[in-house]
């Protein structure tokens, strides 16, 4: 252990007398018996005495209470860590299923993937390498509890920024972004260049960009569409791949959008599920009809908390 020597009195010129602390200074003249030339302000070692009754049980105490503080370093670090990722990709290994709640092997730590964010028909086995949303990270007595996704919709918006670099470059901007997962996906991509054609960016050549995207997904399909600041444009862009004539726009966000005969399967989707989509990516209420005046469908934008409880009834 290492002491300083000091003395009782203040020598003149001092600006601050050091008060005397037995477990960390040590007068001269005791020094002196040790070290000869010892003189005020060196720092001499001394060797520790374990006392006595140092035993078996107090050192089984000490070695525990260094294993906890280590064990709770280790915590606040793989806290801070994930916490930043928070928002963002990160790469996992499946590891084992836990109930309904898939386990994933972060590497220094676990994710949990519980069902609601599984897609449905993806199978989870045991060694698959997978890349997810990290929802949410927060602390828990078992440790950093944290909550992956592949469900959510930004789940597909990160892919992208992966894929794309006109979005890390800022030059395309992803606007809105709707999910049934497993089943289809709308995105609204805008350019902020003279120039970038956003859709194409999305897509890339030959359509390798959407098609990475699509793997990762397990075949998901995915709509990219041009997100446009004019209502009637915006609709009729997002009930793509059917060709709008015209769209109508009326009161309390109602709209209706007008196609022929032979785009009327196009525009509804199977099962309603294309004009759905469109409805909840643009947040208005459309309905399709044909220029006839025949009333074909009419979705409603619905938020994605409340398409998922109605599909969990």
């Amino acid at each position: 252990a290492e002491r300083v020597l000091t003395d009782e009195d203040e020598t003149p010129g001092e600006e601050k007398k050091v008060r005397f602390n037995p477990e960390r200074h040590v007068m001269v003249e005791e020094a002196k018996k040790s070290k000869k030339d010892a003189k005020l302000g060196d720092i001499i070692e001394t060797k520790l005495e374990p006392q006595a009754d140092f035993g078996r049980i107090a050192a089984q105490t000490g070695k525990q209470v260094i294993l906890q503080k280590i064990r709770e370093a280790e915590r606040e670090i793989i806290l801070n860590e994930f916490k930043s990722k928070e928002g963002e990709l990160v790469s996992g290994i499946v590891q084992r299923l836990e109930g309904t709640t898939v386990l994933i092997d972060l590497g220094k730590t676990l994710g949990a993937l519980p069902r609601e964010e599984q897609v449905p028909g993806e199978f989870y086995r045991p060694g698959q390498r997978l890349k997810f949303f990290c929802l949410q990270v927060q602390d828990s007595a078992r440790g950093p509890q944290i909550v992956l996704s592949r469900a959510y919709p930004k789940f597909i918006s990160k892919l992208f920024e992966l894929e794309v670099p006109e979005i890390q470059g800022g030059t395309v901007e992803i606007k809105a972004i709707t999910r049934e997962p497993g089943s289809r996906s709308k995105i609204a991509a805008f350019s902020l260049a003279d120039g970038v054609d956003a859709v194409g960016s999305m897509v890339g050549q030959r359509g390798t960009r959407v098609t990475a995207v699509i793997n990762e997904l397990g075949g998901e399909k995915i709509d990219v569409i041009e997100w446009a600041e004019d209502p009637k444009q915006f609709i009729a862009n997002a009930l793509s791949p059917a060709k709008v004539v015209d769209v109508e726009i009326h009161e309390k966000n109602r709209a209706v959008a007008l196609v022929v005969e032979d785009q009327l399967s196009l525009a509804i989707g199977r099962e309603g599920q294309n004009v759905r989509l469109a409805a909840k990516l643009t947040g208005w209420k459309i309905d399709v009809r044909t220029p006839e005046g025949t009333e074909v469908a009419m979705e409603e934008p619905v938020s994605e908390e409340v398409a998922k409880e109605k599909k969990e009834e």
